[in-house]
Formats: C-alpha cells, structure tokens, sequence
C-alpha cells in the first residue's frame, strides 16, 4: 500500500493578523484528488479558536497541490470549521460571495526577507542603514539585491506545485520582494496567495531567514510592502464603458472605513499619502494613478474601457479571504442600471 503526506494548511484565530498552521496526515493509497482529501481536526485551544473544554475544531479541505518538496506529499488548504460543521468565526474564506468564480483576481504580495540575527531586513547592516532606496527596485547584482536564492527557489517550488505565480521582482527597500498571483474565482485566488505564502516561509526556514509580513517594518524613508488586489467581473471585462468603472469605483468611496478593517493590520503606518499611496482616511481614484485608493490601468482604458481595476490599500499582512470578500460585496453594490442602458 502507497503512503502520502498530506500537509494539512490552516489559519488560526490570532488577532488582529492570522499565522499559518499545518500538520502532516498520512494517507493510504491518495488518488491526489480533492474529494480523496478527509476531513480532519486540529486543538483550537492552542490556536485562540476553542477553549479548552471544548477544544475541537475540524479541517475542510478546499484544495490540494503536489508538494515538489517532499517525497509522495501534497499541500492541503483548508477552512476551520467549528466541531458543528459551521464556518468558524475565523474563517473568512466562507464569507465569500462567488460561487459562481465569476471574480478573477490577482494580487501583488510584496514581503521582507529579514536575518534572525540582526532582526533587520537582507542587506541592511547590523548597525544603521544600507543606501537609500533607488538602486534596489528590479535590481541585479550582489550590492543591491539581497535573498534571490530563496525567491528564485520559491518560485520554482510554487510553479511545480501549480500555484499560479505570474511573476516576481525585487522591490523598491533593500531586502524586500514580491510575488503575483492571479486565479479565476475569488476564493481560488486567495487559496493560491496563502499556499504561496506557506511555501515561501517554509523555504526561507531552510536558510535561516524569516519573512516579515508587517506594512511597515522599516520606519522613515522605505518603501512598505503592500498586496495590490486586482480585480474584475464579468462587467468590468466586458462592459466597455467608462461610466461604469468610475460607477463601481464610486461605489467604494461610502465604505473606506469597512474596507480599511480588513485590509491588515498597522496599515495605517503605510497608507500616509507618501511612498505610491494615498491616505488611510481618504479615498481615490484615477487612471494610472499609483498614488489613489484604486487606480484605473492604463491597459484597461487602452483596451476600450474593458478590464480590471486595482485596489493598492490592502497591506501585505492582509487576508486575500477577506479581502476579496469586501471587494465582492462592494462592486456588486455599484449602482449600475443607468449606465447599462
């Protein structure tokens, strides 16, 4: 009888930023599948979801990649469920609206490669600070880029287990980085952000570096690490009309304040108005405007007003799950039936 590892992926229900969890199953003879995948449970109590007297709560799984970096091993993400079979208080996954996968989204996961020694992001000194940023964004060459060995193996790892990894760069501050990805179906898409995100702490344990998550690490002039969301609908990639982007986009400018609490935590450290952002507290938007709320590209107008659109706010700590949700249940509130006439 063929045995399988299946690492069982989780988040748990700390506050206000969630961590990964995961644990190994073995499994006799796995056809790889998703329905061959059993339900399993975890101790909530030493996760902040259960108490003690009631500890158990249940695994769901809600995908399943190859694992390249373990012999006979798949990588299983799933949803907490309460030991009733409804959806945790934590699990934003289930909060969804878009069963239909008529959403496709994409987002820029930005991070920080950080030495434990130092405490200080690669390529940074043990004391004071490297040269202001300028040379670092897209950069070649050991001066400037600092940590390519574990992005480049990231990436490979991601590409073999079929997570959609659409490309990476170094990015603006020394040490940090950045990886897209895009999938069709909102819950997908953060499914494929969070085995991402798996993969690249657990490659960076091998070098002995942690991956700092956080919008602002680095206080003064550095760049912060964000998670662009890019989205559309069916409308927005077919509609043609220019009055129907500027309508979706008004429609987030009554609801900053909810979409703010789910767009990570400390973001307001990032979000001043400064470094290709706007101000927590306000909102925008504009084409090709890397320094509003939600900038309209210039792809999107050049291809006739059909597209997408992207929200820069949500920081890098984010939880693509709730993300995507609040962004769900804004653009389907847009008032369109006047400019579809």
């Amino acid at each position: 009888m063929a045995k399988s590892k299946l690492e069982y992926i989780w988040l748990d229900g700390y506050k206000p930023t969630q961590s990964l969890r995961s644990k190994t199953k073995i499994v006799k003879d796995f056809d790889g599948t998703l329905d061959g995948c059993p339900m399993w449970s975890f101790d909530g109590s030493s996760t902040e979801q259960a108490e003690g007297n009631s500890s158990d709560c249940l695994l769901k799984p809600v995908a399943v990649f190859p694992d390249p970096d373990r012999a006979n091993a798949y990588l299983v993400m799933t949803e907490v469920l309460n030991a009733d079979g409804t959806p945790h208080e934590s699990n934003g996954r289930a909060s969804i609206d878009d069963d239909d996968d008529d959403f496709w989204f994409g987002f820029e996961q930005e991070y920080f490669l950080v030495d434990t020694t130092t405490g200080k992001p690669l390529g940074f000194p043990e004391n004071g600070f490297p040269a202001p940023q300028g040379p670092y964004y897209c950069s070649v060459g050991a001066k400037n880029a600092f940590g390519r060995s574990i992005i480049e193996e990231h990436l490979d790892i991601c590409l073999e287990a079929g997570v959609n990894v659409e490309g990476i760069n170094a990015e603006v501050a020394s040490g940090q980085w950045e990886f897209q990805v895009f999938s069709k179906g909102a819950k997908s898409a953060g499914d494929h952000v969070w085995i991402g995100r798996y993969l690249l702490e657990r490659t960076a344990e091998k070098y002995g570096v942690a991956v700092e998550w956080r919008p602002k690490p680095i206080k003064g002039d550095w760049n912060g690490s964000g998670m662009h969301a890019n989205f559309s609908d069916s409308i927005l990639r077919t509609c043609g009309s220019k009055e129907v982007f500027e309508a979706v986009c008004e429609a987030f400018a009554p609801v900053v304040k909810e979409h703010i609490e789910v767009y990570g935590a400390e973001n307001d450290q990032r979000l001043t108005g400064a470094h290709e952002t706007q101000s927590i507290d306000k909102f925008s938007y504009g084409v090709s405007d890397r320094g509003a709320s939600i900038r309209i590209p210039i792809a999107t107008v050049e291809n006739g007003w059909k597209g997408w659109l992207e929200d820069r706010r949500p920081a890098s700590n984010g939880d693509p799950y709730k993300i995507a949700a609040r962004i769900v249940k804004t653009v389907k509130s847009a008032v369109l039936d006047k400019v579809l006439v």
